[in-house]
């Protein structure tokens, strides 16, 4: 089995990135903000889990959303 790099990081730059540019272009104003790309941390120790990474993103009316990347190598091209 051959090993194949993941590129979780650079995905979800290129997600946030794009979503900050639609919210400036967006008339209808739904999104409000685009946050930081966050790390899959252990919730008390905080050491690294995993490559997943979380963009937060927030509407109008200031529900949050997340929008995650993970590594999904059962769907793995040959």
């Amino acid at each position: 089995m051959k090993l194949k790099l993941a590129y979780c990081d650079k995905i979800a730059d290129v997600i946030q990135r794009a979503l900050k540019v639609a919210v400036a272009l967006d008339e209808d104003k739904i999104i409000a903000d685009v946050g930081s790309i966050e790390w899959d941390l252990d919730p008390e120790k905080g050491f690294f889990v995993s490559p997943k990474k979380m963009v937060k993103v927030f509407d109008s009316n200031g529900k949050a959303y997340i929008i995650t990347v993970e590594e999904a190598p059962f769907l793995d091209k040959d």
